[in-house]
């Protein structure tokens, strides 16, 4: 279980908890918390509105998977944090990571 802080596409910092369910995707999680993710892919790491900017711990994570980082390569506007919160299982989230939404909350 890992206690994270969100900040949302306001500014706002909220802390949450994550379970260490290696089934769930960050993603998910944040879906679950009521963050607004449009997620049009479902978590395949085909449309980026799961995107989010990690702000502290991303030494912390795995690095990017094959098909994120393709995705992240053809987005405009990326910035070295940026990852898909889809491809971040739960199991993998560090105490104490703080990250930003960026993706998409509508159709």
């Amino acid at each position: 279980m890992a206690t994270i802080t969100v900040e949302d596409r306001n500014g706002e910092r909220k802390t949450l908890t994550i379970p260490a369910n290696s089934k769930q995707n960050l993603m998910e999680s944040l879906k679950e918390a009521g963050y607004r993710i449009l997620a049009t892919c479902g978590g395949i790491a085909l449309c980026a509105t799961c995107l989010i900017e990690v702000l502290q711990g991303a030494e912390q994570l795995p690095g990017p998977t094959g098909a994120e980082l393709d995705m992240l390569d053809i987005l405009p506007h990326t910035a070295s944090g940026d990852r898909l919160s889809c491809q971040l299982w739960n199991n993998q989230i560090p105490d104490g990571l703080t990250i930003r939404l960026k993706g998409d909350e509508h159709s």
